[in-house]
């Protein structure tokens, strides 16, 4: 019999309840080329830069990330973020695009929460990268049941939760940040698993 993740009530209907606006993600990002990070954002500014178009949703494109790989850094991910850690303002980002990830980074007092979304070219390339990368990893633990809300994803001990979706790998990463965090002294697992399904479910509204 599956496990019941912990947390699986609590996703399941949050997926039910909560709306994704269509343009979750930014309007326009200023993504940096390969390798390359910009500075932090401002407080207004965390889901909006400048001097790129968004590609359409959907969309692969070598010169930047999708509309969907952008809504890691919009404004769903971000207010979820604020409510759960039950924050005062919105945290500075950072944005990178390089091999075909778009990275999404989230400057909190107790450390960098990173969220990454790997393009790949289809379905099946997607969940190849996904076995590569659960076979790496350390202390990696399936999700199972109702928990993983369908699709392909595992766990790990410090903090990361991984989903497979379509041609994406989604990786949310706490592992920088302390063992628990914010004022209800959540595990930085629960808050990777419940970002993972904010993110999810404006990809399963808005495809």
């Amino acid at each position: 019999m599956n496990k019941r993740h912990p947390l699986a009530g609590l996703a399941l209907t949050f997926l039910l309840l909560s709306g994704c606006a269509a343009n979750a993600g930014p309007e326009s990002q200023g993504i940096p080329s390969a390798g390359t990070v910009p500075s932090p954002t401002s407080e207004a500014g965390h889901a909006n830069g400048h001097g790129q178009s968004t590609p359409k949703k959907g969309t692969a494109a070598a010169d930047g990330p999708t509309e969907a790989s952008l809504m890691v850094c919009g404004d769903q991910p971000m207010d979820r973020l604020v409510s759960i850690l039950k924050l005062d303002s919105k945290p500075n980002t950072v944005t990178s695009w390089a091999d075909n990830t778009f990275t999404c980074t989230y400057l909190l007092d107790g450390g960098a929460l990173k969220i990454s979304v790997k393009e790949a070219e289809d379905q099946k390339a997607a969940l190849e990268h996904f076995s590569v990368e659960q076979a790496l990893a350390k202390d990696a633990k399936p999700i199972e049941g109702l928990a993983n809300l369908g699709f392909p994803a595992y766990e790990t001990a410090d903090g990361s939760a991984v989903f497979q979706k379509d041609s994406f790998v989604l990786h949310v990463d706490a592992s920088a940040l302390p063992d628990t965090i914010g004022p209800e002294n959540i595990t930085r697992n629960a808050l990777a698993y419940q970002l993972s399904t904010t993110i999810l479910a404006c990809w399963i509204e808005h495809p």
